[in-house]
């Protein structure tokens, strides 16, 4: 019986370890999700935010130890996440320090390390590891096309300070709505439970073979109505598949342009 090789890409990352007696606590104070009911070797995601609800940085919170947690950032945010967390840090038994590792994501299987969702399929996250004998490695363009198929959104692209939570889908994957407070917490939750986000995230697909720029615009009947914020070549089929911020009136059916290019809405 023919066998599907296990695929792993490269993953850049910074990391923070925070640990101490109150580090639990403390980090449930912080983020925007629960951290004292992880499980050891469990992980989480979650955002550190301003009060304003903009986006910090995202995070995954792994629970290596009772007192013990690893923060897996974008790359470039380490330092930003430690400086946050220091400044608010006050008399908090707690510690925080950069760490240095490796991540290697290995597609099509669920188990054997930190849980990660961002592809569309089960994978994991290895630190510090080497790729499992046989294993076929892919690109950036590979797991990009995976990404923006899952709909996820990234750092950078989808998620930056002009962008709430709520708009990116990122309530939905690291927000509780049940915690204690945190920093944001109340224009998060009033979004969520008193209003709706005026625009949200939808799966497209351009014609022709060109990327379209970063924040191209969308119209519908010559009116402005969203923004292009990533964009890869279907390794599948013909055309370009993107992620674009749209406004929440747009009928889902309506195919968009983005200048002469008809962008057709995919579900």
């Amino acid at each position: 019986m023919a066998t599907t090789a296990v695929r792993v890409a490269r993953r850049s990352r910074d990391y923070v370890r925070v640990s101490g007696p109150e580090a639990a606590s403390y980090l449930d104070r912080m983020l925007s999700n629960e951290v004292e009911s992880l499980d050891l070797d469990a992980a989480r995601e979650a955002l550190l935010l301003t009060p304003k609800a903009r986006v910090v940085a995202p995070l995954v919170v792994w629970r290596r130890g009772h007192d013990d947690f690893l923060l897996l950032t974008e790359p470039g945010l380490g330092a930003t996440v430690c400086a946050t967390l220091t400044r608010a840090r006050f008399a908090t038994k707690a510690q925080i320090e950069p760490e240095e590792h490796t991540s290697l994501l290995v597609l099509g299987t669920g188990e054997g390390g930190i849980p990660n969702r961002a592809y569309g399929v089960p994978a994991v996250e290895l630190l510090d590891a080497e790729p499992p004998p046989a294993a076929v490695e892919i690109g950036e363009d590979e797991l990009e096309l995976l990404r923006i198929r899952a709909r996820t959104p990234a750092w950078g692209k989808e998620v930056d300070e002009r962008v709430l939570p709520a708009e990116a889908g990122l309530d939905e994957r690291a927000v509780s709505f049940t915690k204690g407070c945190y920093p944001g917490q109340e224009p998060v939750a009033r979004l969520h439970y008193r209003g709706r986000p005026n625009r949200g995230l939808r799966l497209l697909r351009l014609e022709g073979d060109e990327l379209p720029a970063y924040d191209a615009e969308l119209e519908l009947d010559g009116k402005t109505v969203g923004r292009i914020t990533s964009a890869v070549r279907d390794g599948e089929g013909d055309g370009v598949l993107a992620l674009a911020y749209v406004r929440r009136e747009v009928p889902a059916e309506a195919t968009l342009r983005t200048g002469s290019r008809a962008a057709t809405q995919l579900h």
